[in-house]
C-alpha cells in the first residue's frame, strides 16, 4: 500500500478517523478535498404513496397520474431550462454517451467571461428511478421500472467564489434524483 495518499475533508489540522486506523500503512497526506458529493433525494417521491401525495399537490388531481402526464412533466421541464438559458445566454450542450462531462465544462470555462453563477448546462441520457404507472379504473398504480430507463439529466456547472466550479445536477423525470458536486480543487 505504498504511496496511498489520505483524503482529508477539512483541514491537515483536523485528524480524521481512516488517518489514525491505517497511519502505519500511509505515506502521506493531502488537505485538499478532491470532490465533495452530496446526493440529494426527493425522500417523499421514491416511495409510491408519496410521489402520489406529490403529485395531487402538484396538479390538484390524481386523475392525472399517468405515464402521459409524467412524460409531459420531463419535456415541460427541458423546454423551461432551454429557455431559461437561451434568455440568459447560458450555453446547453447536449453530450454523446462517453464525452467526459467535467472536462468538457472546464474548457468551456476557459472561455466564459461568468465569474459567478451559472456558465453552461450539460444534457446527457443516464438511468433514472423512473416509476411507470398502471391505471385500472380509478386506481393507479405506481411501480418503479426495472431495469431503470434512462433519461435525461441536466448539469448545471455553476462559478461560486467560495468553492469554485460546482456541478448540481437534476434527472428531468420525477422523483429527480439531485446529486451536488463541489470541485475540491479550487
Amino acid at each position: 500500500m505504498h504511496g496511498l495518499v489520505v483524503w482529508r475533508y477539512f483541514c491537515t489540522a483536523m485528524a480524521d478517523g481512516l488517518s489514525e486506523l491505517y497511519q502505519d500503512l500511509l505515506t502521506g497526506t493531502y488537505d485538499c478535498v478532491d470532490r465533495i458529493v452530496l446526493n440529494g433525494y426527493f425522500r417523499p417521491g421514491h416511495k409510491a404513496g408519496g410521489f402520489r401525495v406529490w403529485w395531487l399537490n402538484l396538479t390538484g388531481s390524481t386523475e392525472t397520474l399517468d405515464n402521459t402526464h409524467r412524460l409531459r412533466l420531463a419535456g415541460r421541464f427541458s423546454r423551461r431550462i432551454r429557455g431559461w438559458a437561451k434568455a440568459k445566454g447560458v450555453p446547453v450542450i447536449d453530450c454523446r454517451a462517453g464525452e467526459r462531462k467535467h472536462d468538457l465544462a472546464e474548457e468551456h470555462l476557459k472561455r466564459t467571461p461568468s465569474t459567478r453563477g451559472v456558465f453552461l448546462i450539460l444534457v446527457r441520457k443516464a438511468q433514472a428511478p423512473v416509476g411507470e404507472v398502471s391505471v385500472s379504473g380509478k386506481q393507479h398504480h405506481l411501480e418503479r421500472k426495472k431495469p431503470m430507463p434512462y433519461g435525461n439529466h441536466y448539469s448545471f456547472h455553476i462559478l461560486d467564489p467560495d468553492w469554485g466550479h460546482v456541478t448540481f445536477k437534476i434527472s428531468g423525470h420525477p422523483p429527480f434524483p439531485a446529486p451536488i458536486i463541489f470541485n475540491g480543487h479550487e
